[in-house]
């Protein structure tokens, strides 16, 4: 009884996880200086690129930091941004 649901309830997570649709109309984050939409939507668009694919971008922000931000690519091929990740950066002579 415990293994079937166990089962099942393995099963219904892989299930909606499989069935979500993520939502790439929303705002994103906001952007910040270095990102690639900081100065606004980039004049070339990402026409062979398939809508709703990712790819990252890393860059290091006015405080030392790595920054890794993940972009989407929206149905009107505008860019997303979906995840931001601060890394410190460590010195050596502090």
């Amino acid at each position: 009884m415990k293994l079937s649901l166990a089962a099942a309830i393995i099963a219904g997570a892989v299930l909606s996880g499989c069935t979500a649709t993520g939502d790439i109309s929303g705002p994103g984050l906001a952007p910040i200086p270095g990102s690639i939409t900081y100065n606004g939507q980039p004049r070339t668009k990402l026409t062979k690129s398939p809508i709703g694919s990712q790819f990252p971008h890393t860059f290091v922000d006015n405080r030392g930091r790595e920054v890794e931000e993940t972009y989407i690519i929206r149905p009107d091929r505008s860019l997303m941004i979906a995840n931001r990740v601060y890394r410190p950066i460590f010195r050596w002579n502090d």
